[in-house]
């Protein structure tokens, strides 16, 4: 065993950076150091964002403080990173420069609305806190007319959030007695909903959306918005007026990763898909900020059930470096994800997506037993991890 301490640096306290800085400090020696940096201070909980936009939660009711992990002995850096050196697993954060024997990567995505003209003047950001705070208020004065869903560009984290977020948006219409009075449209940058999981899977979810009266539009890209006359421009030429506007935004790989030469040609990072490891020895990436190809041809899908397990592999592999205990563990690509359909009831899907030739995924029949499962999640998550 070894007895010299170490440091492993975790860039992000999201998902995969929180549930990293965890197992790691269950599975290495308090001499170990265990360092964790976030440009927030807070952690939040993004698949109850839909609940808040609807008013069925409050911010401070799913995020917590990111400074709880200092009890568990796991050190909590807040500040922007402005630099970032994987080969010499390097980092400069608040104009100070920190270095580790082994580097987690975890910084996801960002979110660039303004990649397209108009858009962040025009509408409401579901995957924002502020977005989907604004969004929240804009509904309670929308009475009636056209409320269109747009899903700006692909890819984008969390696959089936934009089609919850309209399914979602329905039933909070019908509770309020408005659904006679309000045309739904979901506008999407992508041939069907979550493609990946296969025809069947993608097939079912259209269904869903489209049984309940809201028009879905496959393969608009979304090239600009005309905030004054409220419309909606897209790549193939149509065009489509709307009254309230919630998108879901273009992703990019962060700058500073970018900058490091990790993300070559404005991909994502390149990692080996079953130990989550880059070119530079000791340096690993999880979670959204990855490109991991499939044998179909399309990448892994972004989501935190991912970024999830890749952490657990990651942790543990470096803690069996460190303490010389255990065997190395791989990443097995299986994954598995709730669709909330209003009404109090949700779907569930499962599988593995490293299969070949396609991804082996199968949705349950939704019922409020899903729903409630998703309820005993977030509550799970936010007393498991802090």
């Amino acid at each position: 065993m070894a007895t010299e301490s170490k440091t492993v640096l975790i860039l992000g306290g999201g998902v995969g950076g929180l549930v990293t800085a965890n197992e790691l400090r269950k599975g290495l020696p308090k001499q170990h150091r265990i360092i964790v940096v976030d440009r927030a201070v807070k952690h939040l909980f993004y698949p109850s964002l839909l609940w808040l936009m609807t008013g069925l939660r409050q911010a401070e009711k799913i995020s917590r403080d990111l400074a709880v992990l200092e009890r568990k002995g796991i050190e909590v850096v807040q500040g922007e990173i402005s630099a970032l050196n994987p080969a010499t697993r390097s980092i400069v954060v608040n104009e100070q420069a920190l270095t580790a024997d082994y580097l987690v990567i975890s910084l996801g995505t960002e979110l660039d609305p303004g990649s397209v003209p108009g858009l962040s003047e025009a509408g409401y950001n579901l995957y924002d806190l502020e977005g989907t705070e604004n969004l929240r208020r804009a509904l309670k004065n929308f009475r009636e007319g056209k409320l269109a869903v747009v899903v700006a560009s692909t890819p984008y984290k969390c696959p089936a959030a934009p089609y919850e977020a309209a399914l979602l948006l329905e039933y909070d219409c019908r509770k309020r007695k408005i659904r006679n009075e309000v045309e739904l449209d979901l506008y999407a940058a992508e041939p069907g909903p979550m493609g990946v999981a296969g025809p069947k899977l993608s097939a079912a979810v259209r269904r869903l959306v489209e049984k309940k009266g809201i028009d879905y539009h496959p393969d608009h890209h979304l090239s600009q918005v005309d905030q004054e006359a409220r419309i909606l421009h897209f790549s193939n030429g149509h065009k489509a007026n709307y009254d309230l506007l919630a998108y879901v935004p273009p992703h990019r790989v962060p700058r500073v990763v970018a900058e490091s030469g990790l993300a070559l040609e404005g991909g994502w990072v390149s990692v080996n898909r079953y130990t989550l490891e880059t070119r530079h020895p000791s340096t690993y990436a999880i979670g959204d900020i990855t490109g991991i190809p499939l044998a179909m041809g399309k990448p892994l899908p972004k989501a935190g059930v991912f970024a999830h397990a890749q952490a657990e592999v990651v942790a543990h592999n470096i803690a069996r470096e460190i303490t010389g205990k255990g065997e190395i563990k791989h990443f097995s690509g299986h994954g598995e994800c709730f669709i909330e359909l209003g009404d109090r009831r949700a779907g569930f899907a499962r599988g593995d997506f490293y299969g070949e030739p396609t991804p082996q995924v199968k949705m349950f029949t939704p019922g409020p037993h899903w729903h409630a499962a998703k309820l005993l999640f977030e509550k799970d998550w936010l007393r498991r991890w802090f």
